[in-house]
């Protein structure tokens, strides 16, 4: 008998260490606000496969946690994720709201937390570049920051397709997710210096899967990262934490895309 898929919300433990690591990101995403309106933000990443997926749902989730009405937007047409993350129905989304005319608000899905809704990437079109339009993406997005304190948006990769470029000029930031002992520096700097141009707002990046590809001192569990309160005795402790993911480090906001890409480098990134 096949197993019960599991919402990605239901795995998020606040005490885990890639919720603490989260936190932060999202704190220093709330000190880049102090500086203009930060309420829209798309994370893409250079390549396939860096984890952007799963890093723009745990940080809506993150979000949600902390009371903040949240929206999480899939614009990966061709290889979508989000639906298949939060086991909701693919179709009646994105795609229907492009080709259709359908209303935005009307594919908007609920999620198993009260505070973090989504819309899906919608069925499978033939044509995504033909269907993909960045200004009724942004129309969209402008329309739903009336109702949320932040919209993501999970985007498909720089370096195939020339969408997340597009919708960068249409946000208020975008990360960069980075896969470490995979992604060549090149291929890194090489996507920055794409995100960077058109005057759109490179936020920084987020170092993924930095166990056992950075030094030790990166791994959390030289610190004793484990901080979660101890179980009673007699009392056994229960976690809904996933095992299987891993913390995501971020960099720091304020450095420029050049900055990102060096501090990546002597990271040891490489394929």
């Amino acid at each position: 008998m096949a197993r019960d898929i599991v919402p990605l919300a239901d795995y998020y433990s606040l005490e885990s260490p890639i919720a603490t690591e989260l936190r932060r990101l999202l704190h220093n995403l709330q000190k880049n606000a102090a500086e203009g309106e930060l309420k829209s933000i798309l994370l893409t990443s250079a390549t396939t496969g860096e984890g952007k997926s799963t890093l723009s749902s745990l940080l809506a989730i993150t979000a949600a946690k902390k009371g903040l009405k949240t929206l999480l937007i899939d614009c990966d047409m061709r290889r979508p994720t989000l639906h298949k993350l939060f086991t909701v129905e693919r179709r009646h989304g994105l795609t229907e709201v492009l080709g259709e005319g359908v209303a935005g608000k009307s594919v908007i899905k609920k999620t198993t937390l009260d505070t973090l809704d989504i819309i899906t990437a919608g069925a499978s079109t033939p044509n995504p570049t033909e269907l993909f339009d960045a200004r009724q993406i942004g129309a969209l997005i402008a329309e739903q920051k009336f109702y949320y304190d932040y919209v993501f948006i999970d985007s498909p990769p720089v370096i195939p397709v020339s969408d997340p470029m597009l919708l960068a000029q249409e946000v208020d930031g975008t990360l960069l997710v980075i896969k470490a002992g995979a992604t060549a520096r090149e291929v890194v700097a090489r996507a920055a210096e794409i995100m960077s141009s058109g005057g759109t707002n490179l936020l920084g990046a987020v170092l993924n899967n930095v166990n056992g590809s950075l030094p030790y001192y990166y791994d959390y569990t030289h610190y004793n990262y484990d901080y979660s309160p101890k179980p009673e005795k007699g009392s056994q402790r229960k976690s809904k934490s996933n095992p299987n993911l891993k913390p995501a480090g971020s960099r720091p906001m304020n450095q420029s895309a050049g900055d990102r890409t060096d501090a990546t480098d002597k990271k040891k990134i490489h394929r």
